[in-house]
């Protein structure tokens, strides 16, 4: 009888132990996936922003139809999210949001690249 019961506690610590890794990979891809979701919600929103510089005249503060002078705003570089980066042409900005959470990989960050033109988004790009 004490065999029984020592085999019934070991298979039940096994069982268990197999339960909690598989919840620690299902949390890591969750987390994951949710920064990814929430760097993609971010550059939106820069892109939001940048469109509104596109269309507002130069002497209201805007572009007047061009995004050369547009930057991110420097409390919007850098976020709970992650971190991000601009470059900036006359009729299009490519930002590149870096999250905190490792990627499919990982190794490397997440990260999300997005072309913005004067009037639509034109491709958003899942690098990891």
């Amino acid at each position: 009888m004490g065999q029984q019961q020592l085999l019934l506690i070991v298979l039940g610590v096994i069982i268990v132990g197999i339960a909690v890794v598989v919840g620690i990979n299902v949390f890591t891809a969750s987390s994951s996936q949710a920064n990814r979701d929430a760097v993609i919600s971010d550059l939106t929103n820069l892109a939001s922003l940048a469109q509104q510089y596109y269309r507002k005249p130069t002497a209201l503060g805007g572009g007047g139809n061009t995004f050369t002078s547009w930057a991110i705003p420097a409390s919007l570089d850098t976020t709970g999210n992650g971190v991000y980066s601009a470059t900036v042409a006359a009729q299009t900005v490519t930002i590149v949001g870096t999250g905190n959470e490792k990627g499919n990989n990982g190794t490397s960050s997440v990260q999300a690249t997005m072309v913005i033109g004067p009037d639509r988004i034109t491709s958003t790009t899942i690098n990891n």
